[in-house]
């Protein structure tokens, strides 16, 4: 049995009953929501980062810039279109480098991160309720703030992890 109890904006929740192996019935909570894209946009050997403020978590966090899939729309695409208007950086090579879900125990949610290696600065054209900070971040830069506990946002980290473990030489 599947019922919708809340159908919002940014998502949806799914209630799923199945039966377990055993017999138990079980309903699940799931979060219905549109597949995201986040790019590790890179100017000079520095990344593009945004800090944003969250209501949801009330901090200012540092973030990739990221957005949504509308529907039908490519991957690619939607990370080229929340690039240009998050940060107004456009990319030339871009591709896809990591896709996972986030937290799969709630919520359908898929993500792909991808690579822009050699960025373009442009006009920025964030949604009127987007009030953002475009920062470019070195290396080590990027690796102090993870060693003092300032990067939070799962997204970031996971493709700070990957751009790092690229541009960093290895511990000697």
């Amino acid at each position: 049995m599947t019922a919708v109890p809340f159908s919002g904006r940014a998502f949806s929740v799914r209630l799923e009953t199945t039966t377990t192996a055993d017999g138990r019935s079980v309903t699940w909570e799931i979060v219905e929501r549109a597949p995201a894209v986040a790019v590790l946009a890179e100017t000079a050997g520095r990344l593009v980062l945004i800090r944003q403020y969250r209501p949801a978590v009330g901090e200012t966090l540092w973030e990739l810039p990221a957005g949504k899939v509308d529907p039908g729309e490519p991957a690619e695409a939607a990370a080229r279109r929340e690039l240009a208007e998050e940060t107004g950086y456009v990319a030339g090579a871009m591709r896809p480098v990591l896709e996972f879900y986030p937290s799969p125990g709630y919520t359908s949610e898929r993500v792909w991160i991808f690579h822009a290696p050699d960025v373009r600065p442009g006009p920025a054209r964030p949604e009127p309720d987007e009030h953002l900070v475009v920062t470019l971040v070195s290396a080590a830069e990027l690796g102090r703030l993870l060693d003092r506990g300032a990067l939070r946002n799962g997204l970031l980290l996971v493709g700070a992890l990957w751009w790092l473990a690229r541009t960093r030489p290895p511990a000697g």
